[in-house]
């Protein structure tokens, strides 16, 4: 099947799901064969422990529209997405878990919201199906979100979404940055909905889910809002950082000098001292830090533009 004749591409990351790749399977292809639309189904074998690998050969060797990627290791979800993303030939990209929780009956409606002009849609999943422990992580992970980036996504951890192709051309993912891929497609001017949709008790197999993954993604978050506010302007943020620091030593130093000419204290055992170079030399390496980050971030930019095209006309 050529390139151009591929609608819609399904992305599905999977990780020791050994029960649930057949009827998962099943259900796309019920789904998908029903809108009358050209498709590949695209499972990402994240370095499986179990029969994941072995059984999607077998579905492979009865269905051609399945196409598979394994990993040599488990290298996680967001690299698994990427890899599936940059393999993927639809106009229209959907992406998924393998764990059942995911209700393929739901695409169609992300394909009306599509059609009505969005970039890309968000599964918002308002009635959960996880344990106690799972969802509360959820809600935090999703509070810290919208305070760091002032952006409301009510659910951008869910996997399942629905992409244009143009949005996911020159994303590159990392870390655990597969969660912030909203945050990251609104600060390159994509426009999105959200929708609503069914979630399921996970029936078979583990949670890939633990605290670990929470941690590592505060961290990505914070990267996430630099690109978003400091990307193009980098000696901004440490400048200014430099600069505060700086000005509390210039203040201390002040206060110091004028103790030692007006009343004449002896000021070179006293802790303020140290503490004035130190605020003098933080200040100077926050500000260094700026100035090397400008100079990297305008490297970058000689290839990537700090802006996105969306059309030219005439």
């Amino acid at each position: 099947m050529a390139q151009k004749d591929i609608y819609i591409s399904v992305v599905i990351p999977a990780y020791n799901e050994e029960q649930n790749i057949a009827k998962l399977c099943a259900g796309l292809k019920k789904v998908l064969e029903s809108l009358k639309k050209s498709y590949e189904i695209i499972f990402i074998d994240d370095g499986s422990t179990d029969n994941t690998f072995k059984n999607l050969e077998n579905l492979q060797k009865k269905e051609e529209k399945i196409k598979i990627i394994k990993f040599r290791k488990n290298f996680g979800q967001t690299a698994a997405l990427d890899a599936g993303f940059k393999f993927a030939k639809g106009n229209i990209i959907i992406a998924m878990d393998a764990d059942l929780q995911d209700d393929p009956k739901e695409i169609p409606k992300f394909l009306e919201k599509l059609n009505e002009g969005y970039d890309f849609i968000c599964a918002w999943r308002y009635k959960r199906k996880d344990s106690f422990s799972k969802k509360l992580f959820s809600k935090l992970a999703s509070l810290l979100r919208k305070l760091v980036t002032g952006k409301i996504v009510h659910d951008s951890g869910c996997t399942f979404k629905a992409y244009r192709k143009e949005c996911l051309e020159d994303l590159n993912l990392f870390g655990e940055m597969h969660r912030y891929i909203p945050y990251l497609l609104i600060w390159n001017g994509f426009n999105f909905a959200e929708v609503k949709v069914k979630h399921h008790k996970r029936k078979y197999g583990k949670t890939k889910y633990n605290t670990k993954r929470l941690f590592k993604g505060f961290l990505d978050l914070l990267v996430i809002k630099f690109w978003m506010q400091y990307s193009s302007r980098p000696a901004h943020l440490f400048g200014g950082f430099g600069l505060i620091s700086g000005f509390f030593g210039f203040l201390i130093g002040l206060y110091l000098i004028s103790l030692k000419l007006f009343f004449g204290q002896s000021i070179g055992n006293r802790p303020l001292l140290l503490l004035v170079a130190l605020f003098i030399i933080v200040g100077v390496q926050f500000f260094m830090f700026g100035l090397l980050a400008d100079i990297m971030i305008k490297n970058y930019y000689k290839k990537e533009g700090p802006y996105k095209i969306e059309k030219v006309l005439g």
